[in-house]
């Protein structure tokens, strides 16, 4: 069967959009020769000029906003994660979908809505991330995750996320309308929210893909899940990533890392997810901290990105999770992000510390120190001495007056 008529109108397609009109009748010789060669030269001329575009535009993407920018390891990363107990995740579509505020779409929406009534009643210290859903995911949209306690939950609708909210998250009951499912494994969340900061959009792709690809090469499918996540605080020290895993004892550990590069992912699966060693350099902070552990955390000087020996694993905390407000979406949005940052109060005593230390001179502040340092019965009982001293004074000077 001859298929002449079809490849004739491509071709007048082709020379419509690219020559002038022709003054004489074509030929078949002359429409299969010396008209195709022009306009595939300029289709083919117009393809190059595109892919170098595209090509040009990565690379600036990359100087400016990837692993070699200007601003990378100029931060120290220790004591910038506030003090959390509890991690929640909703799967809700792709990075490409979220919006720069992920919580005023739709079910994240109805979920901040719900926080935001119900914090005051919510006793642990929570953040609520989202995190992709969906085709070609680990998670389908609706399904909720729970951290320390490596719980799943299937398919939220709308129409449940008050009952949701008030059972899991205010009563610490498993959700009455859905089935519990226990999560295996170690999680490993890359903020991936491009809309958000381009930072996170160029860097966490790259990530997510060099970690699948560790993963695939060790053999580890079965143990170790990747998902790209919405914004979770630090646009500039992206890469961000978090990860959920057991540690010796079976316990639950939430470590986050920032300035995290492709180079960093070898080390981030063999010695953090295989043998339970935080990488120090990158090491930003973790879930469970107190206050107290979380300022002395803030007050190391960590060289990040350039000390590359590895350090033991900060001491696990065991404290019970405190009472106090829950910060929804990470987003800090619409007054959700009441996580307490214990950077302030170390600011105020350090400043204290250096009056004391510029003031401290002269005889009289040395004094004051010198009293300050005694105890209270110390104290009295030098001026019960003092007094004494005193009156034997004044009644000597009386009775050599008399005499």
């Amino acid at each position: 069967m001859r298929i002449a008529h079809p490849a004739r109108s491509l071709i007048s397609f082709t020379l419509n959009f690219s020559s002038p009109p022709l003054t004489k009748p074509l030929s078949f010789h002359s429409l299969t020769s010396k008209t195709t060669e022009r306009p595939r030269r300029r289709v083919f001329q117009f393809s190059m000029e595109k892919t170098e575009n595209v090509s040009t535009t990565a690379t600036e993407d990359a100087a400016n906003y990837g692993f070699t920018r200007s601003e990378m390891y100029k931060s120290n990363l220790a004591g910038t994660v506030g003090p959390y107990d509890r991690h929640v995740f909703l799967c809700f579509k792709n990075p490409d979908a979220w919006l720069p505020h992920v919580e005023e779409d739709d079910l994240p929406k109805l979920v901040a809505t719900a926080l935001k009534t119900r914090k005051n009643d919510i006793t642990v210290k929570t953040k609520v991330t989202i995190c992709e859903g969906g085709e070609g995911s680990e998670f389908e949209n609706g399904d909720v995750l729970i951290f320390p306690d490596m719980i799943k939950y299937k398919d939220l609708k709308d129409s449940d996320v008050d009952g949701f909210v008030d059972d899991v998250l205010v009563s610490g009951k498993p959700w009455a309308s859905g089935v519990q499912e226990v999560l295996t494994g170690s999680h490993v969340f890359v903020c991936a929210h491009g809309s958000r900061d381009k930072r996170c959009g160029v860097c966490g792709p790259v990530l997510i893909e060099k970690l699948k690809e560790g993963i695939e090469s060790r053999g580890l499918n079965d143990k170790v899940f990747v998902s790209a996540c919405s914004h979770v605080g630090g646009h500039k020290y992206a890469g961000n990533l978090i990860i959920y895993s057991p540690n010796s004892e079976g316990k639950t550990m939430g470590h986050w890392y920032g300035y995290v590069t492709p180079e960093d992912v070898p080390e981030i699966l063999d010695q953090h997810i295989e043998k339970g060693i935080v990488i120090e350099r990158i090491w930003r902070g973790q879930m469970g901290l107190s206050t107290e552990e979380g300022e002395k955390v803030g007050e190391q000087k960590l060289r990040n990105g350039k000390d590359k020996t590895k350090s033991k694993k900060p001491e696990e905390n065991s404290a019970e999770a405190a009472k106090d407000n829950v910060a929804s979406c990470c987003q800090g949005a619409n007054g959700f992000s009441c996580c307490r940052d214990g950077s302030s109060e170390i600011i105020k005593e350090k400043k204290l510390e250096e009056n004391i230390e510029g003031h401290g001179k002269g005889g009289l502040d040395k004094l004051s120190r010198w009293i300050g340092s005694l105890e209270q019965g110390d104290v009295l009982a030098a001026g019960a001495v003092v007094g004494a001293v005193a009156t034997i004074a004044v009644a000597y000077s009386f009775y050599k007056r008399s005499g």
